[in-house]
């Protein structure tokens, strides 16, 4: 079950940006929710887009400083000699898929589902789920601590602060309306 840290997804690039987005899922894992995972090709990944939206590199390098100083077990290693064996419709994504064999993970959590088959995703004993389905999910297993989490998340939130219907119409905007609504219920 999500509910516990026992459970371990590991995020793709495209649920770890936009910040919206990861923040969500970060605060999540921050109250145990679930054990998140990624790699360094994933967080290269993240270093390319980030470029593409014209963030500076200091900035970019003190970003994912500090995500991988929050969750220093987050970061999966030895998983490339994986890829190789590997077979994707998109070759790029065989990374994401060695770094969740490797963590022994339970799930995916991407919001590139079709380049995830399920078919071929259940031969490693692992499933995907879009950003907007693993997070409504959480909630429904654990919504006093999920609505406590959004709560912090918002009350820490910087540049802009946005109160919590702000940060709802943002996530909405991100594409989490399953997730946003349900939380907007629970305030």
């Amino acid at each position: 079950m999500i509910h516990s840290v026992r459970f371990t997804a590991v995020l793709d690039t495209n649920v770890i940006y936009p910040i919206d987005i990861r923040d969500l899922l970060l605060w999540f894992a921050h109250y145990d929710l679930y054990t998140p995972k990624w790699s360094n090709d994933i967080m290269k990944e993240l270093s390319k887009v980030m470029m593409e939206k014209n963030i500076p590199t200091d900035k970019i390098k003190a970003q994912i400083q500090r995500i991988n100083q929050a969750f220093p077990d987050a970061l999966v290693k030895n998983y490339e000699p994986l890829i190789k064996n590997l077979s994707l419709r998109d070759p790029n994504d065989c990374h994401v898929l060695a770094a969740a064999i490797k963590a022994n993970a339970n799930i995916i959590v991407t919001n590139n589902l079709k380049d995830f088959p399920h078919e071929y995703l259940a031969e490693f004993g692992l499933t995907s789920t879009s950003a907007d389905d693993f997070i409504t999910d959480i909630i429904d297993l654990n919504q006093k601590i999920a609505i406590d989490a959004f709560n912090e998340m918002v009350n820490n939130r910087r540049n802009p602060d946005l109160d919590c219907y702000q940060v709802l119409d943002r996530l909405r905007q991100r594409g989490l309306n399953q997730s946003a609504d349900y939380l907007h219920s629970l305030i």
